[in-house]
């Protein structure tokens, strides 16, 4: 299995460094409702981590949430709600998208102001080291003392200065020096610390919470493109500091954006779409599938008619694992698991791997078309469909009173008939009126199978 690395720039054999894979995937401010780009990295993620499992590994995967953070200080103050309000809210309406996204759940999710005390003992090892110095309060990485800084982002430290802000820059030893610990202003979330009331920068949270409950060398730390720089790369910077020079993860894997319909998604834009609302609208396998279809890597475009193409594929899907096999020949399962396991074994293949997949849906089609005994084929799909993509096919039962069903199981009789007969208009009329009673109708060389999907 071969897995593209960011920092290196390509493909790499993957293998962990102990008996258990550990995967860690930058969370989310939860400081509004998720958006379908962040369920773009957990979908892709969870796929990933589905893989390893289905391969043979044992997968620990952490996740954090940032619940302290600039933009969490800005909606408690325009809302008068405080932070921990309003990240719990927010945290939680995320945990049920996961659940309803079918997303395995994390072996953990620390959360930043849980984690203080080890991100302190962080930056005095860093003080310490000369790696950080303290300003008034504030204290800062210094880049310079790392030669390699900007090698993820593949950037030089001349060219990130047209980028800089200018918070800070008057305290700071070179414009590019970032934050570990900033003085507390009136009315925010503080800690105290041995340089004064503060709370954490941004990227010594992941550093801290990676190394506390992963190690201080892990297989994976993924998260979304846009996180590469700075986020990540000052993660690299601090943790090798840290860690005397051994890398933080032996793979950077970073998914591609979410683009509506063709435009970055963002909301200065207005285009965000949430998880709920797209689900609502579409369902949760639409969703699963619109991402899959384009590699991890690459952009993924959403808008309603790819959203709706991609739930008819699902149910394409769908029908040919829950359609009634025939009783002639065994259906004999062709190349398609070595097809699949072939795709994701190449950087998580997951459209080729699709392809394969619906190769073998024609093939499982034809086979009951011709009345073929395809359950073995059948489970093989359903088992591929479930434990490496995450795609469900539980429905909710429907109690169908007695009488229906002798009404339903009576028109399909006449309906065989008229067929038959090659009375073609009755047959169709009949088909018509089962539908407006939410019956969905499979017809194949042994019969037709039928079940409740409920009326439009």
């Amino acid at each position: 299995m071969k897995i593209h690395d960011t920092l290196s720039g390509s493909k790499k054999s993957f293998e962990p460094s102990l008996d258990k894979v550990r995967m860690y995937v930058c969370g989310i401010t939860p400081y509004s409702s998720a958006h379908v780009g962040h369920a773009m990295s957990a979908i892709v993620f969870d796929v990933i981590r589905r893989y390893l499992e289905f391969k043979g590994y044992e997968v620990i995967h952490i996740q954090n949430f940032t619940d302290v953070d600039d933009k969490l200080i800005d909606r408690s103050a325009k809302e008068n709600e405080s932070v921990e309000v309003i990240s719990e809210r927010y945290i939680q309406e995320y945990i049920e998208s996961l659940r309803t996204l079918n997303i395995k759940p994390a072996a953990n999710y620390p959360r930043a102001t849980m984690e203080i005390p080890s991100m302190i003992e962080f930056i005095e090892v860093l003080i310490s080291k000369e790696f950080a110095y303290e300003v008034n309060g504030d204290v800062y990485f210094r880049v310079t003392k790392d030669p390699d800084y900007g090698k993820l982002s593949r950037r030089n430290l001349d060219s990130m200065r047209s980028s800089v802000g200018v918070e800070g820059l008057e305290k700071k030893e070179h414009p590019m020096d970032f934050s570990l610990w900033k003085t507390a202003k009136p009315g925010e979330p503080s800690w105290q610390s041995p340089w004064g009331l503060g709370r954490p920068g941004w990227h010594i949270e992941c550093s801290a919470m990676a190394f506390n409950y992963l190690g201080k060398t892990i297989d994976i730390h993924g998260g979304g493109q846009d996180l590469v720089f700075p986020h990540h790369e000052n993660e690299i910077a601090q943790s090798q500091a840290y860690n005397q020079g051994e890398p933080l993860s032996k793979f950077w894997m970073h998914n591609g954006m979410m683009l509506f319909e063709d435009e970055k998604m963002s909301k200065s834009l207005g285009n965000l779409v949430t998880i709920d609302s797209a689900i609502k609208k579409h369902s949760a396998n639409a969703l699963r599938y619109l991402i899959l279809s384009s590699h991890y890597r690459s952009p993924a475009t959403y808008s309603d008619e790819l959203m709706t193409s991609a739930g008819r594929a699902f149910q394409r899907l769908s029908n040919a694992i829950s359609a009634k096999p025939g009783e002639g020949a065994v259906l004999e399962s062709t190349s398609f698991k070595e097809n699949v396991l072939s795709a994701m074994d190449d950087d998580f293949n997951t459209p080729q791997a699709l392809a394969a997949m619906f190769d073998f849906v024609r093939e499982i089609n034809s086979g009951i078309s011709l009345g073929n005994n395809t359950s073995n084929a059948q489970a093989e799909l359903l088992g591929i469909a479930e434990n490496i993509f995450g795609f469900t096919f539980s429905e909710p039962k429907v109690e169908i009173p007695d009488d229906l069903i002798s009404k339903i199981e009576t028109l399909i009789a006449k309906r065989e008939n008229f067929r038959a007969i090659k009375e073609f208009s009755q047959a169709d009329q009949i088909r018509d009126e089962l539908s407006e009673m939410g019956i969905e109708l499979t017809d194949s060389h042994a019969g037709s199978n039928w079940k409740f999907k409920g009326k439009n």
